[in-house]
């Protein structure tokens, strides 16, 4: 399930101020043309795919996700999970850390069911702090739950492989490193996600598997 749909079109504030800042990425707007999204309905959920999803290719991952929705009686609900046992999990592939992972934040939520509610009025440093305190939720998944689930504008995702793929190809550079990033894409502030979001689409689009030109 999904919240309602946003759109970002050559109107949208922040694309137009993407567009003014970065000529590259104003390139790569008009290539792509308007986004429409949605953020996600169920942090839980979210975030347990996400931890299956560390580490694996999103098609292995997605294969082990359905497993544990089936798993789980085709919902994936604390108490579905709760009510497995630690082998159950294991038997359709999740690694035995993940296991762990899993359990840890589910005991969170039974401890604190309002624990997602309450990260929808803190900043992003106070949300990434929240999140990376749990085992098993590092940098890029409090990165993704900013994003895709309380649609935080300003975030940059330079652990995500996708977003480097497509960052490497727009701006012909194989430097990789956070300083570097973050210093050439300090003018998409404070829109970040947004410039994010763009290169996501661009990716899954196929323009990745062409050089860029700028002028062309």
């Amino acid at each position: 399930m999904s919240n309602k749909a946003i759109t970002l079109n050559q109107d949208t504030t922040s694309v137009k101020y993407l567009c003014q800042k970065d000529k590259r990425l104003a390139k790569i707007i008009s290539m792509v043309g308007p986004i429409t999204y949605s953020t996600h309905e169920d942090p839980y959920v979210f975030v347990i795919h996400e931890i299956i999803e560390q580490m694996l290719s999103v098609k292995v991952a997605n294969i082990i996700y359905d497993r544990l929705v089936a798993l789980c009686g085709g919902k994936i609900s604390v108490t579905a999970i709760s009510n497995l046992t630690d082998s159950e999990i294991k038997g359709i592939g999740t690694a035995t850390s993940k296991v762990r992972f899993i359990r840890s934040l589910t005991d969170v939520i039974i401890h604190d069911p309002q624990f997602f509610k309450k990260l929808e009025g803190l900043s992003d440093e106070e949300v990434f702090k929240k999140l990376t305190a749990i085992k098993g939720i590092g940098p890029w998944t409090a990165k993704m739950y900013l994003m895709f689930v309380l649609d935080r504008q300003n975030i940059l995702p330079y652990e995500d492989v996708a977003f480097l793929q497509a960052y490497g190809w727009a701006y012909k550079t194989s430097d990789y490193s956070p300083a570097s990033i973050k210093k050439k894409c300090r003018k998409w502030q404070p829109y970040s996600s947004i410039a994010a979001r763009y290169m996501y689409r661009a990716l899954d689009s196929g323009f990745t598997k062409e050089e860029f030109h700028l002028f062309k």
